[in-house]
């Protein structure tokens, strides 16, 4: 008996063993670890597609204007296109206008018309410059730029058909070549032709531009 007391008595009493018998409910604490500390960053980092939103809306802009530069210059072109013919009669003048052909007339408004368009959207474009992801002024835009190249469009092809006409005639109807005399006329009214065309490419690639930013957003 007396063995077994300075058996227990001598045992080592480890600082484990005084920890378990300091709390209450026997469970060994183990010793508190630092607390893990949360960086978080306030430094914003710029969109990778609001970069590109950003690009394509000056790009929207640039096209936006060479639209509107070759819709005026084909307006202007053959609003001012007019020959009178060197011969004439004392009751006769060989004279030709632009108005005297009704799809010429239309070509002009056309144009005229777009250009009014495209000018009034300038605003709209500046605004998805300044804000890449506001969807309503792209989708605005989109809208305009069809309207604008279905104008541009018809009025062209109506346009280039007379300008067949007057270069080639028609054996079928009896339509004499008007270009083999108005030589003149008929040049500046294919450069204004050729502008409304270019007028309608730049449009067109409006479209596909802007189709693509709303579609990626």
């Amino acid at each position: 008996m007396e063995s077994k007391k300075e058996g227990v008595a001598s045992a080592p009493t480890s600082p484990e063993s005084r920890r378990t018998r300091s709390n209450g409910k026997g469970k060994t604490i183990a010793e508190a670890a630092p607390p893990s500390v949360t960086v978080v960053s306030t430094k914003v980092t710029p969109s990778p597609r609001g970069g590109w939103r950003k690009g394509a809306a000056i790009l929207d802009f640039i096209l936006r204007l060479g639209a509107i530069s070759s819709a005026i210059g084909a307006a202007a072109v053959m609003g001012n296109n007019e020959q009178i013919l060197p011969f004439f009669t004392q009751f006769f003048q060989f004279h030709v206008q632009w108005d005297d052909f009704p799809m010429f007339q239309f070509f002009v408004f056309a144009n005229g018309a777009a250009v009014v368009f495209l000018i009034l959207s300038l605003p709209f474009s500046i605004v998805c410059i300044v804000r890449p992801f506001a969807v309503g002024p792209r989708l605005l835009l989109v809208i305009v730029d069809i309207f604008a190249m279905a104008l541009v469009i018809a009025a062209a092809s109506a346009a280039a058909a007379v300008v067949y006409l007057a270069h080639n005639g028609s054996q079928d109807a009896n339509w004499i070549a008007i270009c083999q005399q108005y030589t003149d006329f008929c040049q500046v009214t294919s450069q204004a032709v050729v502008a409304s065309f270019v007028a309608a490419v730049f449009l067109i690639c409006l479209i596909v531009l802007s189709s693509v930013a709303l579609k990626r957003g």
